[in-house]
C-alpha cells in the first residue's frame, strides 16, 4: 500500500523539496496546498493518509486551524512542520488528537522517523 500525502507549505521551494524527499522515501504525494482553504478542499476529493503540515500558513487560516478543521470531518493524522520550537507552538500542535512535530530544517531520517511513528508503521 502506498501511502498517499498531502504536503501544507506557503513556500512552494520547501513544498517541492519535501515533495521530492517524500517520493525518494517511497510515498506518493498527491497534492500541495498553500492555505487552509486550498488543504480542505484537497482533503475532500482524495483519499489522504498523512498531512504535512506548516504550522503559519498565509491567509485566513494558519496550520493549526486548519488541523482543527480537518480532524472535525475527518481522521487524517498530521505532522506539523516550522522553524519555531518555543514552547507555545509546540502547545498549540497538541490540541489536534493526531499530531507530529517536526522543526526545520529536518533530515531524511527525522522524516521517516516520524511518518512510521505516527502511521504506527
Amino acid at each position: 500500500m502506498v501511502i498517499q500525502i498531502v504536503i501544507v507549505e506557503d513556500e512552494i521551494i520547501i513544498a517541492l523539496d519535501l515533495k521530492q524527499r517524500l517520493k525518494n522515501l517511497g510515498y506518493e504525494v498527491i497534492g500541495i496546498a498553500t492555505s487552509g482553504a486550498d488543504t480542505i478542499k484537497l482533503v475532500k476529493s482524495n483519499e489522504v493518509d498523512l498531512i504535512f503540515m506548516d504550522v503559519f500558513l498565509k491567509g485566513k487560516l494558519n496550520g493549526i486551524e486548519t488541523a482543527g478543521l480537518i480532524e472535525e470531518e475527518f481522521d487524517i493524522p498530521i505532522i506539523y512542520n516550522s522553524a519555531n520550537s518555543d514552547i507555545l507552538t509546540i502547545e498549540a500542535v497538541k490540541k489536534p488528537k493526531h499530531y507530529g512535530y517536526l522543526v526545520k530544517p529536518f533530515d531524511d531520517i527525522k522524516l521517516q522517523q516520524a511518518i512510521k511513528s505516527i502511521l504506527k508503521l
